[in-house]
């Protein structure tokens, strides 16, 4: 008999992750239990919060796994270690071993339960679910999706805010463009962003993972040149372009959300990722687009900037860790994914 894990780990495999890096790997023990770790290669450590978000990811995976694990006939039982990840360990090397670059996030058991058809029907939209950095149509979400966000928020610990207001929304849309720029003209976090581009389908499809100029609607030779050529941004004709071309699929931002809660330690991180996650979701079910705006939380100018014209209270360890533009787009193109093989110790590579 197959083990469940094969179509739960083919389903798993769809969730996102920053720069659509997919960090987690899995470990299978029995066929009941997994162990789950994160693959410190696929970090994003350049940026400021990058190690935190790994975290963050990681309650995005679980929210996604308990999604599916749920619509193949189980529940999910975690025990979560909440190590804080060591990325000076793919430098050191100290021990030698061949598992260096994985940190253990803990164990995951299954366990049996009935199938209902909302089971179906919500591992559907996680399947569904895309990225949309498409042009939006301008128009406002019911109050019912906000509502909704809200309450996943609220019962977690977390606070759910938006903003319609078009002066704001405008400016943090312009912060957000801004930062883009800024970070790049920082060695590190240009390298890591560089690593990640994939500058036609062909390699998007051959990697099965990074981003894509499709899914970033940029034509890949004018994404290639520009990343290539940071220091022409500021000359009057290729600067422009590429801000142009960037700036145009931010038409038709109507709406803004954002997230705010403790994010102080790795076990803060994780219950934001799931958070997150489940926010995500409950969106897709509606209908509704979203595309996070990390830079902006990330650089801390920008994230000042955005802390100061939202009207953000940070302080007693809660911080606003999430924002995102929200609305209806187009279907967005395809992330590309690794197979399940290559997020399964022991699979191909």
């Amino acid at each position: 008999m197959a083990s469940p894990w094969t179509g739960i780990i083919e389903d798993a495999r769809h969730y996102p992750s920053p720069h659509n890096s997919q960090p987690i790997v899995v470990r299978v023990e029995d066929d009941r239990t997994a162990t789950v770790f994160y693959d410190l290669r696929r970090g994003l450590p350049a940026e400021s919060f990058g190690i935190p978000f790994g975290h963050v990811c990681a309650g995005v995976f679980l929210a996604g796994l308990e999604v599916v694990a749920r619509a193949h006939g189980f529940a999910v039982q975690e025990r979560l270690d909440h190590a804080e990840m060591d990325f000076g360990r793919l430098d050191a090397g100290d021990s030698g071993a061949a598992d260096d670059h994985l940190h253990r996030l803990g164990t995951v058991r299954l366990r049996p339960r009935a199938v209902t058809a909302d089971d179906r029907e919500a591992l559907a939209v996680f399947l569904a679910r895309r990225t949309s950095r498409r042009p939006y149509d301008a128009t406002l979400v019911d109050d019912a999706a906000v509502d909704a966000a809200s309450a996943i928020a609220s019962a977690a610990g977390q606070r759910f805010r938006t903003t319609s207001d078009r002066a704001t929304v405008d400016e943090i849309v312009r912060v957000n463009q801004e930062t883009l720029f800024d970070d790049l003209q920082h060695d590190a976090v240009h390298d890591e962003i560089l690593h990640w581009l994939r500058f036609s389908k062909r390699q998007a499809v051959t990697t099965g993972d990074g981003l894509s100029a499709e899914t970033m609607l940029m034509p890949g030779p004018v994404l290639r040149f520009a990343m290539e050529h940071r220091g022409l941004w500021e000359a009057p004709g290729v600067g422009a372009v590429f801000k142009r071309v960037y700036l145009s699929t931010m038409r038709g931002v109507r709406q803004l959300g954002w997230l705010e809660g403790p994010f102080r330690t790795p076990a803060d991180y994780v219950e934001a990722g799931r958070v997150f996650m489940r926010i995500w979701l409950e969106f897709s079910a509606r209908g509704i687009a979203l595309h996070p705006f990390g830079t902006v939380i990330t650089n801390p100018r920008s994230h000042a900037a955005f802390v100061e014209r939202a009207g953000v209270d940070e302080s007693d360890g809660r911080m606003a860790w999430m924002l995102f533009r929200f609305g209806h787009s187009d279907p967005p193109p395809l992330a590309h994914r690794r197979p399940a093989a290559a997020m399964t110790l022991g699979g191909a590579r």
